[in-house]
């Protein structure tokens, strides 16, 4: 400090040297003046048509960054990418255990293993999805304010991170359903729909918890408790039509129709023959037939036509049908397609506030 009561420095100005005045700000509006200029808001919300044309240019880099992430999950772990056909796997037999043995919820199915393990693998695709997107962009907050590109991107990639390890535990279900008994038949090419319908769905199920996940961390810490309420309540463990006939119609149309217990159906449907004909309404509705089922379903019961004893679980085609093949397939239409778009919408509509504090 100087005797002028300035701020003072070693050293000096050279002889001549200009003191530049400070720059002006321009007299006319900064709005007019940038629209003058052409120049647009960094970062601002493209309109939807171009940014579905941006994420289609992106293809590449999210199929690229979901393969990344899906071979480097695992590379710690002594056995690898094992652990994506062993964690389902092990699931099941937890799962078989308690509920096939223990509660007795095979009682009603034919070859249970075949039907539990569909269950667990096609619910943890969807819980997975969910799960994983609701965490995304918080997760990747430094990529996100680092560089600019669609944010749905991340979304997109987890998925298809889920999707990848869903088509290789496929293979082992293939040869768990065949070891149960189960042919080889054309139905098994309704997995392709299938599984792209439920794709669609995950989707956008986690296009929409990722934008609420962003910006309340409490909502990746309730999602999981919900999923686990759902995977009791979608048929994973046992089949909606054996449960007692007291339920109402309506309780089971709901239990029968909620997303992920109809693509599991789908799936059971294409790979389960014994799933196919054994289903509610495909004989003639009669009510002792019915209520024998219903009574044990796990049981037997002495055929009138060949005086033997036979299982109760044909019995089943004989009651009402809860929800028809046509029923599920329309009900996945709705849900895939439906949820796919609301999850564009509603994460479009917050593009331009990812990454901020």
């Amino acid at each position: 400090m100087d005797e002028r009561g300035k701020l003072s420095a070693p050293g000096g100005l050279s002889e001549g040297a200009v003191i530049a005045d400070a720059p002006r700000l321009p007299d006319q509006p900064l709005a007019a003046l940038a629209a003058q200029h052409n120049l647009k808001l960094s970062g601002a919300r493209p309109t939807l048509s171009k940014y579905l044309a941006m994420l289609w240019q992106r293809r590449h880099f999210i199929v690229g960054y979901a393969t990344a992430r899906n071979v480097s999950m695992y590379t710690d772990a002594r056995l690898g990418q094992i652990w994506q056909v062993l964690t389902p796997l092990l699931n099941a037999c937890v799962y078989y255990l308690i509920f096939g043995l223990l509660f007795q919820a095979q009682r009603g199915v034919a070859h249970y293993p075949a039907f539990l393990v569909a269950g667990v693998f096609v619910f943890a695709f969807t819980e997975r999805s969910i799960v994983t997107g609701s965490n995304v962009m918080r997760a990747n907050l430094q990529l996100i304010r680092a560089l600019y590109f669609p944010r749905a991107s991340l979304p997109l990639a987890y998925v298809l991170v889920e999707l990848q390890q869903m088509l290789v535990g496929m293979v082992v279900l293939f040869v768990i359903v065949v070891a149960s008994g189960e042919p080889l038949t054309w139905y098994w090419f309704l997995l392709v729909p299938a599984v792209a319908l439920q794709t669609l769905f995950n989707t956008g199920a986690a296009l929409i918890v990722a934008r609420m996940g962003g910006s309340v961390a409490d909502v990746s810490e309730l999602i999981p408790f919900f999923l686990r309420i759902s995977r009791y309540f979608c048929g994973v463990m046992y089949m909606v039509t054996a449960l007692p006939a007291k339920i109402p119609g309506w309780a089971l149309q709901v239990l029968s129709l909620n997303p992920p217990a109809v693509f599991i159906s789908l799936v059971r449907v294409a790979l389960m023959r014994t799933y196919r004909t054994n289903a509610p309404g495909n004989a003639p509705y009669s009510a002792r037939a019915c209520a024998l089922f219903h009574k044990d379903p796990g049981g037997t019961h002495l055929s009138a036509a060949t005086g033997k004893l036979v299982s109760n679980i044909p019995l089943q085609t004989n009651c009402h049908a809860i929800v028809t093949n046509p029923g599920l397939w329309m009900a996945a239409v709705g849900w895939g397609v439906g949820v796919f778009l609301l999850g564009i919408v509603f994460f479009w509509q917050a593009e331009n506030k990812y990454g901020r504090g």
